[in-house]
């Protein structure tokens, strides 16, 4: 039976030696995660700081949704949840990540794709920590199950907003250079 413990004052699920080693790597992960999907998200789109945060983002995603599916099987029961929050995570960010790597036009199924993954992570910490962490302890539990999307959600359909707004620039600038040219050439 898996007994559950103290650690550096937050309550973790069991004491038994595999569990802690996989929790260590799925903590560690998902603080490269929070770290590097900020990252990604504020860095200039296209730049090659944005290019490597996501890749390490999208990296770090995997191995904490791995490591979720482990440790949620160890303690099914109390955990199934945030196995299915996991499924969630990462299926969001591998169609975020394939349809950047699939070059297809728009970036609106990335950023929902990379945004939706980063809040369900935000929601699977919160749903399993904010019940322990000061402060956080006296607030409702159903606030950290909507929380992270009532504040993510606007901030997703804004990236989108300003994505399709710079993308209709573009295109217009590029049909307005193509009219010009053709005109150039004295073809009317």
């Amino acid at each position: 039976m898996l007994t559950a413990a103290r650690i550096l004052g937050d309550q973790v699920g069991s004491t038994a030696p595999a569990f802690l080693a996989f929790l260590a790597v799925h903590v560690l992960a998902g603080l490269i995660a929070v770290a590097a999907g900020a990252a990604a998200a504020l860095a200039r789109k296209g730049s090659m700081r944005h290019i490597r945060a996501g890749r390490w983002y999208y990296r770090a995603i995997t191995v904490v949704s791995a490591t979720a599916t482990v440790l949620a099987a160890m303690r099914w029961r109390q955990d199934y949840h945030l196995f299915i929050i996991g499924v969630v995570a990462i299926t969001a960010a591998t169609i975020g990540y394939q349809h950047r790597r699939r070059r297809r036009p728009g970036d609106t199924g990335h950023i929902l794709g990379m945004g939706t993954a980063y809040v369900a992570m935000l929601t699977a910490f919160y749903v399993d920590n904010g019940p322990h962490l000061p402060l956080l302890d006296r607030v409702p539990t159903l606030a950290f199950w909507l929380l992270p999307s009532a504040i993510g959600a606007p901030v997703i359909v804004r990236a989108v907003l300003r994505a399709r707004r710079a993308h209709a620039g573009r295109a217009s600038s590029s049909t307005v250079h193509r009219l010009s040219s053709i005109n150039d050439e004295g073809v009317s």
